[in-house]
């Protein structure tokens, strides 16, 4: 609280005047970034559950991603403002709709905010190390075993994939898992 006061030019006093502590400082910051996603809220009714939940990871998605290291802080502490409890109600609500029961849904729900929230983390890393990509290095491989260098060389074209692309994909198989998990499949 000390450092961000002095960062704001403020004193630490004035900041325990609007928030307790540094946990309910982070509860502000984490709704206020929930309050910036933007969705379109004319969505047609005809809309599957699969489509109203890839709208809402996505926009979720690029919020937390303008954020930088911020992106970090709903992994913290689960983010119960009013921002974040009406993106949760939109989703949650469309699951029971959709055959998803009671626990299921909730799993589902969990399921998909955390891998959004985890690679909108790994997609501020990427852009606070200047866009560079994660990269397996011509020494790191120094003393592999050579019939491990395969699997090197699948490390190193993974990690040039990017994270954007990676979500996406990654967001449809989830999305396709949980249909067929539902199904008994």
């Amino acid at each position: 609280m000390r450092a961000l006061a002095e960062r704001l030019g403020s004193g630490t006093a004035t900041l325990y005047r609007h928030f307790g502590n540094r946990a309910e400082l982070v509860a502000q910051v984490v709704d206020h970034m929930f309050d910036l996603v933007e969705l379109d809220d004319r969505e047609p009714a005809s809309a599957s559950w699969q489509q109203s939940l890839t709208v809402v990871a996505h926009a979720v998605f690029r919020a937390l991603g303008r954020h930088g290291n911020a992106a970090r802080l709903p992994a913290e502490q689960i983010p119960v403002g009013p921002h974040a409890m009406g993106l949760r109600g939109r989703c949650v609500a469309v699951l029971p709709k959709a055959g998803f029961e009671g626990s299921l849904a909730t799993r589902a729900y969990v399921t998909l905010a955390r891998y959004v929230c985890g690679l909108a983390i790994q997609l501020n890393h990427e852009n606070g190390a200047g866009g560079r990509r994660n990269e397996v290095s011509v020494a790191a491989l120094r003393g592999v075993d050579p019939a491990q260098l395969p699997v090197a060389d699948s490390i190193r074209e993974a990690l040039s994939v990017p994270v954007e692309e990676v979500f996406s994909f990654g967001l449809d198989l989830i999305l396709t898992g949980l249909g067929a998990f539902r199904d008994g499949g």
